[in-house]
């Protein structure tokens, strides 16, 4: 099973692009964080990851009109490897994330009246293969 769900903030705004054949395709970064406590200082400490994620159709041109730098999110998706060949001729790979669910979950200020959430859930198409961006 591929199934990858997280909550974080954004960590840049929302790119908008279509494919030829005219499918909605948004990325952004998503930080997450967890806090632990270290076992030998005692001390908490605080472990920060970025990803990268993508959203195809309705729900990516839905994250770009809403979304901005510092929304907090939950995604639910799938873990892709992406791999390219870079300028220098090294094999370069990461993982990302394709969402297939995105839940705005502003504070309840942010919300409208109502504390009303969005979600936003879509089949996935699958996408040609297309060359890798850095």
């Amino acid at each position: 099973m591929n199934k990858v769900i997280l909550i974080g903030n954004l960590s840049k705004d929302v790119e908008l692009k279509y494919t030829p054949s005219g499918v909605a395709v948004a990325k952004f970064g998503l930080a997450t964080n967890r806090v632990y406590k270290d076992s030998v200082t005692k001390e908490n400490k605080q472990e920060v990851m970025f990803i990268d994620v993508t959203v195809f159709g309705r729900a990516g041109e839905t994250a770009r009109q809403y979304l901005k730098k510092g929304s907090k999110i939950l995604i639910e998706g799938r873990l892709v490897l992406d791999q390219w060949i870079d300028q220098t001729g090294q094999k370069r790979s990461k993982h990302s994330i394709v969402a297939e669910k995105v839940q705005f979950m502003e504070n309840k200020s942010s919300a409208d009246e109502s504390g009303y959430q969005q979600s936003y859930n879509q089949p996935q198409p699958q996408p040609a293969p297309q060359p890798q961006m850095q």
